[in-house]
């Protein structure tokens, strides 16, 4: 009733007219606004790329590429492209703090390789094992005791340095204390003692 009739032809989409009205050096438009339809025309891009190969070639590329920054960023410590969990001022620095201390912690893997040799080798022995158990307890006891002791430390400082903790922080500290120093991600940027105030 109102508007187009159904067989009459559509007026085709100008797409020329869907790029912006020039402006001058102040900010003024110099021409008409280009209407919604030309606009929305000059935006369609096909869905599916007519060059599969180039497309899947590109894609590749530029994964290795973020696969290169990645890596090189957790060797120096470039924070543009670490991961977001390792971003911030208040991770830098926990990174720091960490890897300057001497942590009992990051032996852990080792000290259990070895209760584990030993309880191999001296299975039938009942009160080895019965040892070898209870002095597995008291080595997670010290790693606990020593990440609760180290968080408490580096809030402190935290709080003193920045005015406050940031959520995650201490979880992180923890993590980082029972990973081996040569293991750590991103690696390590000071060495052991360092004063990093």
């Amino acid at each position: 009733m109102f508007g187009r009739k159904k067989d009459e032809p559509q007026s085709p989409v100008n797409v020329e007219s869907a790029q912006q009205a020039p402006e001058t050096t102040d900010g003024r438009k110099t021409g008409p606004t280009p209407k919604r339809n030309a606009q929305q025309a000059n935006r369609q891009r096909p869905l599916v790329p007519t060059d599969r190969k180039a497309a899947k070639e590109a894609q590749r590329q530029q994964r290795v590429e973020a696969q290169n920054r990645l890596r090189l960023a957790n060797e120096t410590g470039d924070e543009r492209y670490l991961m977001p969990r390792d971003k911030g001022e208040q991770k830098r620095y926990t990174r720091n703090f960490i890897d300057s201390r001497w942590m009992f912690g990051e032996f852990m893997m080792f000290i259990i390789l070895a209760f584990l040799v030993v309880s191999l080798v001296f299975q039938r022995n009942l009160q080895i094992q019965m040892f070898v158990q209870a002095a597995l307890w008291v080595v997670i006891a010290l790693i606990i005791i020593e990440a609760i002791v180290t968080t408490i430390l580096l809030k402190k400082r935290l709080v003193a340095k920045f005015g406050h903790m940031e959520k995650g922080v201490r979880m992180y500290a923890a993590m980082r204390g029972m990973q081996f120093r040569k293991l750590r991600l991103p690696k390590p940027q000071v060495k052991r003692g360092a004063n990093i105030d």
